[in-house]
């Protein structure tokens, strides 16, 4: 992806999803993956796919199970 196009899917993001704490993070080095953010936490990988002259971007968000509130406790069945 080139710097104008992660500016362009940043603005989109941004306005759908209505927060400026969206960013897209460039990679350190050319071929590395391009990284979504919220504020600084980086929350998935953004990938550019060209197909028969269509071009298209593919987020994958992955939430680690640490980063959940815990679960509530099983609500327990009434004697009746």
């Amino acid at each position: 992806m080139t710097r104008t196009d992660m500016d362009r899917v940043q603005a989109y993001l941004r306005r759908l999803l209505g927060s400026d704490r969206i960013n897209i993070i460039t990679p350190a080095r050319p071929g590395l993956t391009v990284e979504l953010a919220v504020d600084e936490e980086v929350i998935g990988t953004i990938y550019e796919d060209r197909d028969e002259g269509e071009l298209s971007y593919a987020i994958n968000i992955t939430v680690l199970g640490e980063d959940l509130p815990p679960a509530p406790a099983p609500a327990r069945a009434r004697r009746g």
